[in-house]
């Protein structure tokens, strides 16, 4: 697929107000199902592998395989066979010593990979290993020289980043997405333990996108990996930053398998104590119901934001005390209940004065306010100007 095609679907998305999803893949089934469900990217990384596996993302890191030579294995054989009309994206080690850059990429290209990204980066290492790598010239500009060929070679790229150095340098070479790395996925049983709170993480993606709009404003922009794992947590970066989607990795592919396997297997072995009619509803419910404390409150905002809704109640409902959820909720979002409902409940506002054209006292009920000037004064403070002048705006 040339570069130009990939730009205008991926934009085409952006226009119709669609988040653009990349799913990183280590097998072809996680590739030919993440297609059935609309993603737009297929990225093969060699985390993904590793993640099949059974271990942590981490393994790309490490000396236990080629990654390069993984790479384009699992993408030969798994994947581009049974992914026919989406750009499957190469995730290429351009430090890797053992390789003629150049040379590289065109063979990435003539075995019919649409694009590359610069995986695993340099950009995840820091301290003295960072300092060691860098004195034997494997460096993030070797990912930056990367990105400039194979864009001269017609090749869609793809850059990971992390500060605003290396989002200046990928840009200089005209990167087609810019994407703000935030670290190892959390979640799940190998999820990340270390990781940005979703705050954080929307403070630095902001700042990055800031630094594009400059620089280059047709880029695409988006984010991948840290502390999002769940469309809620993709929900919350779109309103807070001007992200034009998400790529993940372990979000679609170990942390489901987790669950689900964990879920069904035991459902399973219990199946002898259970009633027949019983068995298969346990099952769905083992697959479907089983969420993170965090997780279970952000999606019951998402479901409920427009009725009255406390902390407590959720408490309540999810058998944890609500101090101890407080808590929970403060570490892993970066912001408290109250602030957090707010927010999601202003931005809704914000999605339906563009969308339909509603007096602003009906978008105040609509999202949980019988209060119109309570509400006039909140939307103020989370969007910047009252709901009449934003109207007006539009």
């Amino acid at each position: 697929m040339e570069r130009k095609q990939i730009l205008m679907r991926l934009k085409r998305e952006c226009k119709a107000r669609r988040q653009i999803i990349g799913v990183a893949v280590g097998a072809g089934i996680t590739a030919k199902y993440a297609v059935r469900g609309g993603a737009d990217l297929i990225f093969v990384l060699s985390s993904g592998k590793f993640r099949q596996m059974g271990v942590g993302s981490l393994g790309a890191y490490l000396p236990f395989a080629n990654s390069n030579a993984m790479v384009m294995e699992i993408g030969l054989r798994e994947v581009k066979p049974l992914v026919r009309d989406i750009p499957v994206i190469f995730g290429l080690n351009a430090t890797d010593p053992l390789i003629e850059l150049e040379r590289y990429i065109e063979k990435i290209k003539v075995a019919g990979f649409d694009g590359i990204n610069n995986y695993p980066t340099i950009g995840l290492v820091d301290g003295q290993y960072r300092e060691y790598m860098e004195e034997h010239e494997i460096t993030f500009q070797k990912e930056v020289e990367a990105m400039r060929i194979a864009h001269q070679k017609g090749l869609f790229t793809v850059a990971f980043v992390f500060d605003e150095v290396q989002t200046r340098a990928m840009l200089d070479v005209e990167v087609d997405v810019l994407c703000v790395h935030l670290g190892l996925t959390a979640g799940g049983v190998l999820g990340a333990k270390k990781v940005l709170s979703l705050e954080n993480a929307q403070r630095r993606a902001k700042e990055l996108f800031e630094v594009c709009d400059r620089e280059r404003a047709n880029a695409l922009k988006m984010v991948y990996g840290g502390p999002i794992q769940t469309p809620i947590d993709v929900q919350y970066m779109h309103q807070h930053t001007q992200m034009d989607g998400y790529i993940g990795g372990s979000s679609f592919e170990r942390i489901p398998s987790e669950k689900v396997i964990t879920n069904i297997t035991h459902a399973f072995k219990q199946s002898d104590r259970l009633e027949s009619d019983d068995l298969m509803a346990k099952m769905l419910d083992g697959i479907t119901k089983h969420y993170e404390y965090v997780d279970f409150v952000k999606r019951y905002i998402a479901e409920h934001y427009q009725q009255e809704v406390s902390l407590r109640e959720i408490a309540e409902i999810a058998h944890v005390s609500s101090a101890h959820l407080s808590r929970l909720f403060r570490k892993e979002v970066g912001s408290n209940f109250r602030n957090y409902l707010l927010e999601y409940r202003m931005h809704q506002a914000a999605k339906l004065f563009q969308e339909k054209p509603l007096k602003c006292m009906e978008v105040a009920k609509l999202v949980g306010y019988q209060d119109y000037f309570q509400f006039s004064k909140m939307f103020k403070k989370v969007i910047g100007v009252s709901p009449r002048e934003y109207q007006q705006n539009l």
